[in-house]
């Protein structure tokens, strides 16, 4: 059974026979039979018959001209003068009849049925010299009701080709399978291709039974078609990138607000910096992005990404960004695009903010490293009422927002920057260690003011308004659009709030203080709760103790007992006044291990920090490549803290940080002054105040 739209001029099949649809009007057809009686029937009958079928005629299907490319011209002109006999024969009139224009009366779909269409059709081929039999022309008929006017085109020239030609579909599935083994194999040639496919057909089909391979030209053709786009033959990290990918086309979560969903990632910048030991090496950008405005809320370089750092990038994003010595006034929120009254209405803290925009996230999305699975970072997150979604296990298409944003970040930024050196050591320039003239601390300065200054306004193509698809927005607009929507709701932070986003570890209070990582804290705090029990028994009674590991001479200790944090500092403070990190102490335990110490003291790896940062601000020809990568990231890592006097509240046993300057102004043996070294230790209540504005 034929289907299709009913039109005047088609030929249908009833319960009373063949008919040919002369007029449609009104709520009947006008219907005439083989033999020119005409009746007419209401749609409504005409419809319900059971016998209803389509024998010929409605409109064929279009053809355009891409869809003959490749059809010689003449074979198209045969088929085009088929074409004005076909339709003259189902519609009465050829194609491009003018309107008004009465259909020649042989022709006449009122007055005469298909069947004598077609002969008188026949009689007027044979009379222009045309020997075609009824067959062929209902057959011609037949394939332009089908196909349209590809139906009447010579089968000769449309024939349609193989895919892979005459290859074997056994050999085709073996290359197919060879590619696929290829994912993470190092890149090789066709040939070593070539010769495993072959040894595969004689493994599987025996020697006798196996398909013959094509030529070498044939198989080289088959290899570039089934590898389009898998990069077979080049990139390896490309190649695994691609396989991790879905086989069909990934979707996308629609978001409606600022925060709804963040993607965080970590990545090496293709810049080169110097530390403030001389060496020069790489760092680690870790940025979030906002899904539904492709803006930037935070981002910071760090030698190695660290829970610390994760956490505090969360901190970062909450907080708003103070205009900077040397920055222009075309950077204050209150010059943007961005909603500064009603903003500021909300929240004093954006009164004198750069236009860097405050998004609380609902849902971050991250990949499975340590940094963002680790107990610091998911307790971030659930202080702070964020839902934590990691991705799945190598699936990049997971968190896609991200990923290209870091790869713009290089693209854009990165390679304008003095010491860029490329992705690759094919990409690398001659000498591109001596172009680093960056810290760490610096470059930090600069890709904060480049993110508010060129990220934030430039338009974004993944940003287009449905009513105004036309126009790209950029980030600051599409958030104005959206926080008008939305709304904004401000998250304060305040000092126990950066306490919470430390790392945390459960300690024992004792008599001599709380001991991490072989380090002694102390203070008069905890007198009351020694060899006390925390009153958590999950935890046997132990204490919740945060930690900033870039600063190891204070802890703060949750007091189970009350509210409020308890502040400990590290009981070799007088005799090591520098604030190095967790990376260079455990650096100076293994020294001290390797020095053949049984039971390693606190005081001896003391020492050998303090020894090893003299060497490394001496210069780097002093040190090792070891303690040199140690030194130069522990130092950068706290490059540009201000670093507060200790309040009264961190009290321990021993001097004070003021009376231990005031004991070092003694004189030396030429009776000259001691540079004094003043004692800087974190104050987090001093840091969560410069977070106001």
């Amino acid at each position: 059974m034929r289907t299709g739209v009913v039109r005047e001029g088609d030929e249908i099949r009833l319960s009373a026979g063949v008919f040919t649809v002369v007029t449609l009007s009104g709520g009947s057809a006008r219907l005439v039979d083989a033999v020119g009686e005409q009746i007419v029937v209401p749609l409504s009958q005409l419809m319900v018959d059971p016998a209803l079928e389509l024998v010929s005629g409605s409109r064929p299907p279009l053809c355009s001209e891409e869809m003959l490319a490749g059809i010689p011209e003449a074979a198209v002109e045969q088929a085009r003068w088929w074409e004005r006999h076909i339709v003259e024969i189902l519609s009465g009139r050829p194609p491009g009849t003018a309107a008004g224009i009465r259909p020649r009366p042989e022709f006449d779909t009122a007055k005469r049925s298909l069947r004598q269409r077609e002969l008188a059709k026949l009689d007027e081929l044979r009379a222009a010299g045309h020997d075609v039999s009824r067959n062929a022309l209902q057959r011609r008929r037949f394939a332009y009701e089908r196909d349209g006017l590809l139906g009447v085109v010579d089968g000769r020239h449309n024939r349609r080709r193989a895919v892979f030609g005459r290859v074997d579909d056994r050999v085709v599935a073996a290359v197919r399978d060879a590619i696929e083994g290829e994912t993470d194999l190092s890149t090789g040639t066709v040939q070593r291709l070539q010769r495993r496919v072959a040894k595969t057909l004689v493994a599987t089909y025996g020697a006798d039974d196996a398909p013959a391979m094509p030529s070498q030209p044939t198989f080289y053709r088959l290899v570039k078609r089934l590898a389009e786009g898998r990069h077979t033959f080049g990139s390896a990290r490309t190649r695994r990138s691609l396989s991790k990918q879905p086989d069909g086309p990934f979707g996308s979560i629609t978001v409606v607000r600022p925060g709804e969903m963040v993607e965080i990632d970590s990545t090496l910048l293709d810049v080169r910096v110097v530390l403030d030991d001389g060496m020069v090496d790489r760092v680690e950008l870790t940025a979030m992005v906002d899904n539904a405005t492709r803006s930037i809320p935070a981002a910071v370089l760090r030698p190695t990404t660290k829970a610390v750092d994760a956490s505090l990038l969360l901190a970062r994003a909450l907080t708003p960004e103070p205009m900077r010595p040397g920055w222009a006034d075309a950077l204050r929120m209150s010059r943007s695009v961005l909603p500064h009254h009603s903003l500021t209405s909300v929240d004093q803290r954006l009164a004198d903010a750069a236009a860097r925009r405050v998004i609380a996230p609902e849902t971050i999305v991250c990949d499975h490293g340590k940094a963002y699975l680790s107990q610091t970072f998911r307790q971030a997150c659930c202080t702070l009422g964020i839902n934590l979604q990691p991705a799945h296990p190598d699936c990049p298409t997971d968190k896609p927002k991200i990923e290209r944003t870091l790869q713009s970040v290089g693209t854009l930024f990165a390679q304008y920057v003095a010491g860029y050196v490329g992705s690759s050591v094919e990409r690398r320039g001659k000498n591109a260690e001596d172009d680093a003239v960056w810290s760490m601390i610096e470059l930090q300065a600069l890709l904060d003011e480049w993110i508010i200054a060129v990220w934030q306004n430039r338009p974004h193509d993944g940003l287009r308004d449905p009513v105004t698809p036309g126009k790209a927005l950029s980030p600051n607009e599409k958030y104005t659009a959206l926080v008008e929507v939305a709304g904004y709701v401000p998250v304060p932070l305040d000092a126990d709030d950066y306490i919470e986003l430390l790392p945390v570890q459960w300690r024992t209070i004792n008599s001599y203080g709380v001991r991490i990582n072989h380090r002694t804290y102390d203070a008069k705090a905890l007198n009351p709760y020694r060899r006390q029990h925390s009153g958590v028994d999950a935890r046997n009674g132990q204490w919740e103790v945060h930690y900033d590991p870039y600063d190891v001479s204070r802890i703060w200790v949750r007091n189970h007992h009350e509210d409020g944090w308890l502040a400990a500092t590290w009981t070799h403070l007088r005799s090591s006044p520098v604030p190095f990190g967790e990376t260079l102490w455990r650096h100076a335990r293994s020294v001290a291990d390797r020095r053949g110490a049984q039971k390693t003291q606190e005081a001896e790896i003391a020492a050998i920090a303090e020894d090893l940062l003299d060497r490394a601000a001496a210069g780097p020809q002093q040190q090792t490549k070891a303690e040199r990568r140690v030194t130069g990231r522990t130092s950068a890592a706290s490059a540009g803290r201000d670093w507060p006097d200790p309040t009264e509240s961190s009290e321990h046993h021993g001097p004070s940080p003021s009376e231990r300057a005031a004991d070092n102004e003694t004189f030396d043996d030429d009776g000259e002054m001691a540079e004094v070294i003043p004692l800087p230790v974190f104050d987090a209540r001093k840091e969560a105040q410069t977070w106001r504005l």
